[in-house]
């Protein structure tokens, strides 16, 4: 049964899509109607199950949407395609595209409190992400098991693209044989390293991250079961690829202190970022979303601008910064075909389709993401 609520709140957000002015949105409604708003521009569709879905986003913003597409409260033959459209029409759409007040503060206590970065937090937040389980990963991750945006190349797949930006950030470093990689995965470029010749050690929190590496790598290469704060020695390079998007910010400074204390004289550093732009970010800052709130708990993106004062603080300076937003978005878009022709298979897993949903949402908001710009990637030499 349709609420008072619900039947005020759906009339508000009809009403909100009939501003739409940057591509076009059909919403189909618990009843069956069809709405069709909007003018050129990308096209989407949405199907509304329950008007609890948009008395979600009333309440929690983009936050509500995603938890609301996890219980099935809606669909789309394209999620990428629905979120492009509502980054597009933010000004029209805010009234549901971010948590109320109250909500916000609520979100903000948990994600910046109790979800903060400690060491004993990070190794939390990160076991939430990564040990779901190695073999969930590899069903729909490129074989080198690389979780990171590729750099694409004309007639690149997943995986000569993933190889690529290995080789680009290897040709951006010291002639020194020790790297130090932050954050080193399933040890993709671990391995692209050590064919080159190279002595890494590679850090991680994972467990299960960890005994692939291992397995994967053998002795050419060293992975500890370690967080940055607490490496010693020096290195002729340092590689951290996208790991600072789960540091926090107030452990930013510490992050930037390890580059500076263990890097060597004349070495280099190239860090893989995710970013959003120094525009946008005093807004990002003061709120939540689904990827902070559900998917990375404890992590936060940082600006170009942020970087550079952070490394500045540190006593580093930015050489070179490298953006490459657009290839993120072709990488998000293949693992999520590749995540939904795995389904059959996850599911016999044993898993949920609230969790195959909830990855679902995940990477195509991503893709919708840096596709419009709301986000970035950038490689940067300090």
């Amino acid at each position: 049964m349709r609420t008072p609520l619900a039947a005020r709140v759906g009339r508000e957000f009809l009403a909100s899509c009939e501003k739409i002015r940057v591509g076009r949105l059909r919403v189909v409604t618990p009843e069956g109607t069809r709405h069709d708003f909007g003018e050129e521009g990308p096209e989407a569709e949405i199907e509304i199950h329950d008007w609890a879905a948009v008395t979600a986003m009333a309440a929690r913003g983009d936050i509500g949407f995603g938890e609301a597409y996890v219980a099935g409260l809606w669909d789309s033959p394209s999620i990428e395609a629905v979120t492009t459209v509502a980054l597009r029409n933010l000004d029209t759409l805010g009234g549901f595209a971010y948590p109320s007040t109250w909500s916000r503060l609520g979100l903000l206590f948990v994600d910046r409190v109790l979800r903060a970065n400690s060491k004993r937090g990070a190794s939390r937040n990160i076991r939430a992400h990564y040990d779901v389980g190695n073999d969930f990963y590899a069903l729909w991750l490129d074989p080198t098991m690389t979780y990171s945006s590729a750099l694409f190349g004309e007639g690149d797949d997943l995986e000569a693209a993933q190889k690529r930006k290995y080789r680009r950030i290897l040709s951006r470093l010291s002639d020194g044989e020790s790297v130090l990689e932050i954050g080193c995965g399933w040890g993709g470029f671990a391995e692209a390293a050590v064919a080159e010749g190279r002595r890494v050690t590679g850090i991680t929190i994972s467990p299960s991250q960890k005994a692939w590496a291992e397995r994967r790598l053998g002795p050419p290469a060293e992975i500890r079961l370690e967080d940055y704060r607490q490496t010693r020695g020096t290195f002729d390079n340092i590689v951290s690829i996208e790991m600072i998007e789960a540091v926090g910010e107030r452990y930013w400074p510490a992050y930037f202190r390890t580059l500076a204390r263990r890097l060597r004289e004349g070495g280099r550093a190239v860090v893989q970022a995710i970013t959003v732009s120094d525009a946008y970010f005093p807004i990002y800052r003061k709120g939540s979303d689904y990827i902070r709130h559900h998917t990375f708990p404890g992590g936060m993106l940082l600006s170009n601008g942020v970087i550079a004062a952070e490394a500045r603080r540190a006593g580093l300076a930015v050489a070179d910064s490298f953006a490459f937003g657009a290839h993120y978005a072709r990488t998000c878009r293949t693992w999520a075909a590749r995540l939904a022709a795995a389904a059959p298979r996850i599911r016999a897993m044993g898993r949920t389709d609230a969790f195959l949903r909830s990855w679902q949402f995940y990477l195509e908001i991503c893709a919708a993401s840096f596709a419009t710009g709301q986000t970035d990637v950038v490689q940067v030499e300090l």
